[in-house]
């Protein structure tokens, strides 16, 4: 008696955590030749939300599954977390490639934009809750995700990014590429100016346009803090916001936040003595998206 009690006991258990990550191999246009991991939570919501989480350079799809508290999020809250994996360019996203900075233009954006059509055909997601976040490259990548593609996602999370459009023109987008000025902050804009870059990456498009969190630390060597200060004047332009209020030690001691209009389409947050990336801070980033209160 005592055995079967724990054989259903190992069973229920089991029943409990079957939730995995898994790789998807056909998910329709894919010309850059990504990877594609997704993971669903045991417990989906109905229509679930869906977040494309983005990996640095030098990452993977699976590392990144690892690397934050996303996961354990899925789980209580039922969203779907799809992981995107480049091999290309030291595992670097090609946020400097023309094709992914034009809306329908391929490159890798084109193929993250098929994972995310993919995932809502197959387990019919709430097309009006798709995410993307990312660290390093990957927050790179999600201001170009954003830039190129407002139609598909409703917010971003960029942790130690650039602004969308900061490396075109750049050979790669890589930290060993000779050209470094954007990832060193030394390319400065107007905010009209680079609000343009993002308009003209979807010529005629006239809906909602994403909200975003630009996270950052000011003892960034790599990614140096101008870079999210360039990009939050960028999407201050886009969405037509001014910076309203600053608040120190928000959302822990090390940061000060930015907040632009009524803090509900654009947040800044600086780290004093934060370095490279700057930590996923899991909550601040779901309350933003709406998937928590």
């Amino acid at each position: 008696m005592l055995f079967k009690s724990l054989f259903n006991f190992a069973a229920l258990v089991g029943l409990a955590s079957s939730a995995s990550l898994k790789q998807v191999t056909s998910f329709g246009s894919n010309p850059t030749g990504l990877q594609m991991y997704i993971y669903v939570p045991d417990k989906l919501a109905a229509q679930p939300a869906v977040i494309v989480a983005l990996h640095p350079c030098g990452g993977s799809a699976t590392g990144w599954y690892s690397g934050t508290k996303l996961p354990s999020y899925a789980d209580q809250l039922g969203f779907i977390l799809i992981y995107a994996g480049t091999t290309k360019m030291s595992n670097c996203w090609d946020v400097q490639n023309p094709a992914s900075l034009t809306h329908n233009g391929g490159g890798d954006a084109g193929g993250i934009v098929s994972m995310v059509k993919y995932t809502l055909e197959q387990y019919k997601g709430d097309a009006s809750k798709v995410f993307v976040m990312g660290g390093s490259s990957g927050a790179m990548m999600t201001n170009v995700m954003a830039g190129s593609y407002p139609d598909v996602f409703a917010a971003g999370a960029a942790f130690s990014g650039t602004p969308h459009a900061c490396f075109a023109g750049a050979p790669s987008a890589t930290p060993m590429s000779p050209n470094q000025t954007c990832a060193q902050g030394q390319i400065n804009h107007t905010p009209q100016e680079w609000g343009n870059f993002v308009r003209n990456s979807y010529p005629g498009y006239t809906g909602r346009r994403p909200r975003m969190q630009i996270f950052h630390g000011n003892a960034d060597t790599l990614v140096r803090p101008e870079c999210a200060h360039q990009a939050l004047k960028q999407w201050a332009n886009v969405l037509g916001l001014d910076l309203t209020k600053t608040n120190s030690g928000v959302p822990s001691a090390a940061y000060t936040q930015e907040v632009y209009g009524d803090g509900t389409q654009l947040q800044g947050f600086f780290g004093q003595g934060v370095g490279h990336i700057a930590p996923v801070n899991e909550p601040v980033m779901l309350k933003f998206f709406g998937l928590m209160t």
